[in-house]
C-alpha cells in the first residue's frame, strides 16, 4: 500500500488535506477534509490532482502529482471517472439540442 498527502488552498483560511491511498494497481482511495470531502461528496480538489493539476497545491511535494496520477491508470477509479466524462459530454450535447429546441418552440409559436 503506497499513500500520498497533499495540502491544497481550497476557499477556506487553512488548506485542506488530501490523501491518496493506492491499495493494489487496481484500486485506489482518495479522501480530503474539505466540507465535501468529509461528507463522501465529489470535491474537486482531488479530481484536479488525479488531472495532473498543481493548481491550489501547497505542500512542498509538487513532484508528487504526477506520481499520483500514474498511478490512475487501471484502476476502478479511472473506469468510474472516464464514465462520468462520458455523461458530461453527452449531458453538454443535450443542452446544445435543448437550447436549439426551446428557439424553434419560440419562433412557432411567433408565426
Amino acid at each position: 500500500m503506497e499513500e500520498i498527502g497533499f495540502d491544497v488552498q481550497g476557499s477556506a483560511p487553512e488548506p485542506y488535506r488530501v490523501i491518496f491511498i493506492r491499495r493494489s494497481p487496481t484500486n485506489l482511495s482518495a479522501f480530503c477534509t474539505c466540507p465535501a470531502g468529509e461528507n463522501g461528496q465529489y470535491w474537486k480538489h482531488r479530481f484536479s490532482i488525479l488531472a495532473g493539476s498543481e493548481t491550489g497545491v501547497v505542500s512542498h511535494n509538487l513532484s508528487d502529482v504526477k506520481v499520483v496520477q500514474s498511478w490512475l491508470a487501471g484502476t476502478d477509479v479511472e473506469h468510474a471517472l472516464q464514465r462520468v466524462h462520458e455523461l458530461e459530454t453527452e449531458a453538454e450535447k443535450l443542452k446544445k439540442q435543448l437550447s436549439i429546441a426551446k428557439q424553434q418552440l419560440a419562433k412557432a409559436m411567433c408565426d
